[in-house]
């Protein structure tokens, strides 16, 4: 598990990139790609077809300035109802935050470094992670190729590494293994696993 002096570094760099700003929203600037991914992923939160919670893993504030940034007749914002006490993902995502800060804390370390609004997406795609379904499907995304496209945009150095097309999930979590954390996967080899098919079969 991370390290308290490797969180403050993170959250550090995540307030400097949370600082640069689009001169025409006033807020975080979302390149097109990302864009077109939040309104996929909010679109199919508010339906009722991801894991996320109401605020999709951000704090308060960073949902309220995504809404911001987005275009309300897209996304039908207006409407939306921001997280309230009694939203149960939420209380679920907050039992296990220390698990999704390793997994926010992986991405981090391993983002594009294009834009600000990676460090939304690795808080959205941490939540998507403690969900119980394939990944891309716990987001909302439409296919499993549309998510190795949002994370080759926002954390091409972690992607790049899935040379054996694993899983997504289990990839992130194998990966938090190999750094001597407390996910440890007994198995001498991914070949010799007897759980070898959860890892790298079809995910139709």
């Amino acid at each position: 598990m991370s390290g308290p002096s490797s969180r403050l570094q993170a959250q550090v760099e995540r307030d400097a990139l949370k600082m640069q700003t689009h001169p025409l929203c006033g807020s975080v600037s979302i390149p097109p790609d990302n864009r077109s991914f939040f309104i996929t992923i909010l679109s199919a939160q508010r339906e009722g077809r991801t894991c996320l919670p109401a605020r999709m893993g951000l704090s308060a504030s960073d949902f309220h300035e995504l809404l911001q940034c987005l275009p309300p007749e897209v996304t039908g914002v207006s409407r939306f109802h921001v997280c309230s006490e009694d939203d149960l993902r939420q209380e679920l995502l907050d039992l296990r935050r220390d698990e999704w800060e390793d997994l926010r804390d992986l991405l981090m370390a391993h983002r594009s470094h294009q834009c600000a609004t990676e460090t939304w997406m690795a808080d959205v795609v941490a939540a998507g992670c403690l969900g119980g379904d394939h990944l891309w499907r716990d987001l909302g995304l439409k296919h499993r190729a549309e998510l190795r496209d949002l994370l080759m945009q926002n954390f091409a150095p972690l992607a790049m590494r899935n040379t054996q097309d694993m899983k997504w999930k289990r990839f992130f979590y194998k990966q938090l293994c190999d750094q001597e954390g407390s996910y440890v996967c007994r198995a001498p080899s991914c070949e010799q696993c007897v759980a070898y098919d959860d890892c790298f079969g079809r995910e139709d």
